[in-house]
């Protein structure tokens, strides 16, 4: 099974947020720190606003942070908001009906098991559990981008 690049990024969006501490990120910001467009990032945004993973903050100093603790937001959460579909094969699709084995066969059934095993071990990863902040901080420019900010000030 290959994720699509949405779901990628809307991951990327949420460690990116996780690793912020709560702070609100731009999405110009987040867009430099993985090379991507902020477009693409806006489109990515939606879903992840509507299911409460991030809030979103309008104006001048608005940005996005985490809607709920990084702790209670498991990768299988975000999958299953932002894939559109998760047929490993034709027989998973509607449209199926044209298999006489529809019914009985045994690859429909190591399939869904494989899938199933997917995303049970998405569902024990959250996103705390994948951000080390000190690495990643730094590795998205989040500490440079502070420094920069406080010197500022």
């Amino acid at each position: 099974m290959r994720l699509t690049r949405q779901t990628n990024y809307a991951i990327r969006i949420l460690m990116y947020c996780a690793a912020n501490d709560g702070n609100l990120s731009r999405i110009g910001e987040i867009a430099q720190a993985y090379t991507v467009s902020e477009l693409f990032l806006f489109k990515i945004l939606q879903p992840l606003v509507e299911n409460g993973f991030v809030e979103t903050v309008r104006g001048r100093n608005g940005g996005v942070k985490l809607g709920k603790p990084a702790k209670d937001i498991t990768l299988f959460d975000v999958v299953r908001v932002t894939e559109e579909n998760f047929a490993m094969a034709e027989c998973f699709e509607n449209d199926a009906a044209d298999c006489p084995l529809i019914d009985s066969c045994g690859l429909n059934a190591a399939l869904r098991k494989a899938l199933n095993a997917f995303f049970e071990v998405l569902a024990q990863y959250s996103i705390e559990d994948i951000v080390d902040k000190r690495d990643v901080r730094a590795l998205l420019g989040i500490d440079v981008l502070e420094r920069r900010l406080a010197t500022a000030s």
